[in-house]
């Protein structure tokens, strides 16, 4: 995945995260993907990217 993308991104954590350090960030991008990543390893080699229908579709499923 290009940096580019991610160049300005805001990245957040969970306001229930435990701030261990171990937390997965989200960020919301213009473009309408959502981007997740191991805060661990930070940077833009771990980002995993999700379409509003998929992102969706994992919440729901992390919620069930």
């Amino acid at each position: 995945m290009s940096s580019d993308k991610l160049a300005d991104a805001r990245w957040f954590k969970s306001s229930r995260s435990a701030g261990d350090g171990e937390c997965v960030e989200v960020a919301f991008l213009g473009d309408g993907e959502i981007a997740t990543r191991d805060s661990k390893l930070g940077g833009t080699e771990s980002v995993l990217l999700f379409g509003t229908h998929q992102w969706d579709t994992f919440v729901r499923t992390l919620n069930a």
